[in-house]
């Protein structure tokens, strides 16, 4: 194991490996212009910035050139550095003059809750595939022996059989279908494996779209980005019934951040939120992370570039993770970046209203809670042609729920700041007889 007092040097609490790609994550703490010529003293360290270019983004092209990208609304910068430069970043972080507030290891994130992208082309299918057929196969199990409704779920008026003619249970769970709003005027960014613009409840719609992934266009090749960016905002009338879309009428945003095969590093989500910021999205959702151990802290890099994104007036949305099996006894924290106190981390809940068998819980202390909970299990929404709809399981799919109500609560509310918005969407949440833990304020309601 290797020494967790290092930031540099990866967590010695581990259990498990992260994935890491060798850049490092800074943290600055003074204005571009004065942070990029620290760098450039301090290590030899050149950058381009975001802030030259009205789109909030840095061509690959230009990035090649350099060592790194400083991403201006968040003020951190994401750089290639060798073993001198890196000595270097680590001495300078203690002094007090040099404006380096912090000094991570670049990970690499997954996206949350296709079980399908598991099992990789042809290769025998992995322990994560497995258990999510189980769990598929235990669902479709209940349904068969009957609709039996357990005491808590029956106070609740839910049980496993919900007529989805009209609307999936989980627009019907957050009370969707009693909202008069549509998320009108309300700009929202999807971050993940992008979209596919020739679906056809999307085809013709005006899209923002951005790709952070070398070499790979925003078109989904994944499906996992296409069926959060439905559930975030598909059309009040789909081609097909029941509707699966809370924010119909939102500006959606969508960048894609991690690649068809499912994954990507911190700088690319990073990236994402920059641009969001700089099309200014009031609401990005991000079913994506990295699986975290008890004990390790959160980063601080993505803390603090949250708490600017926060002060910019936008809220952020992440996924809890997937990793716990609960009916096996096994419990996960909160994933990275969803464990960072400023980032609304959401939970799954079942069609019984009951904590999803793999959503992770709260278990670290300062930071890395379980903010509030959202329909995870048997989603339905929109997957690329020529397949069309599908349903998927995981904290994934719940977190664009709660993106969606949140677009609901700006419509109806429009000057709140994005704190008196995160209080909104707890403060009204329905209440669950679930450990806050597990489930936060509760499940999500709409407007």
């Amino acid at each position: 194991m290797v020494d967790a007092s290092n930031p540099l040097e990866g967590n010695g609490q581990l259990d498990f490996e992260p994935e890491y790609t060798g850049n490092l994550l800074i943290l600055l703490e003074e204005s571009a212009p004065v942070a990029m010529a620290a760098l450039q003293e301090v290590a030899g360290i050149t950058l381009a910035t975001t802030a030259d270019s009205a789109e909030g983004v840095v061509s690959t092209a230009d990035a090649q050139q350099v060592d790194g990208v400083l991403y201006d609304q968040l003020g951190v910068a994401v750089v290639r550095a060798d073993s001198g430069q890196v000595q270097a970043l680590s001495q300078a972080v203690s002094i007090q003059d040099v404006p380096i507030a912090a000094v991570e290891r670049e990970r690499v994130v997954y996206a949350v809750g296709d079980q399908e992208a598991f099992t990789g082309g042809g290769e025998s299918p992995s322990l994560e595939y497995l258990q999510g057929y189980r769990r598929g196969a235990m669902s479709v199990l209940d349904d068969l022996v009957g609709d039996e409704v357990s005491g808590e779920a029956a106070v609740l008026g839910w049980g496993a059989q919900v007529d989805e003619s009209a609307f999936t249970w989980g627009l019907q769970a957050i009370n969707l279908p009693q909202s008069r709003c549509s998320g009108s005027g309300v700009r929202v960014a999807v971050l993940d494996t992008g979209i596919a613009p020739d679906h056809p409840d999307f085809a013709g719609r005006p899209l923002a779209t951005e790709t952070f992934v070398p070499d790979e266009p925003v078109d989904d090749r994944n499906g996992h980005g296409t069926h959060c960016a439905g559930t975030v905002s598909g059309p009040q009338h789909p081609q097909q019934l029941p509707r699966y879309g809370v924010a119909y009428d939102a500006e959606l945003h969508v960048g894609k951040v991690l690649s068809n095969a499912g994954r990507g590093p911190d700088g690319g989500i990073l990236a994402g939120i920059n641009w969001a910021l700089t099309h200014g999205c009031r609401v990005i959702s991000m079913s994506l992370g990295g699986r975290t151990a008890a004990g390790q802290p959160f980063s601080e890099v993505f803390e603090q570039a949250a708490q600017r994104v926060v002060q910019a007036g936008t809220v952020l949305i992440a996924a809890a993770g997937n990793d716990s099996r609960r009916g096996m006894g096994v419990l996960f924290p909160v994933s990275h970046p969803a464990n960072c106190p400023s980032i609304l981390a959401v939970a799954a809940v079942d069609q019984r209203l009951r904590v999803a068998d793999f959503s992770n819980r709260g278990i670290n202390p300062n930071g890395g809670q379980v903010d509030i909970a959202a329909p995870g299990r048997s989603v339905l929404s929109s997957a690329p042609p020529p397949t069309l709809y599908r349903r998927l399981d995981g904290t994934s799919m719940a977190t664009p729920h709660v993106a969606g109500v949140a677009a609901l609560t700006l419509e109806a509310q429009p000057g709140i700041s994005a704190s008196e918005l995160i209080a909104r969407l707890l403060q009204t949440a329905r209440r669950l007889p679930e450990a806050s833990t597990d489930v936060g304020a509760g499940l999500v309601q709409a407007p």
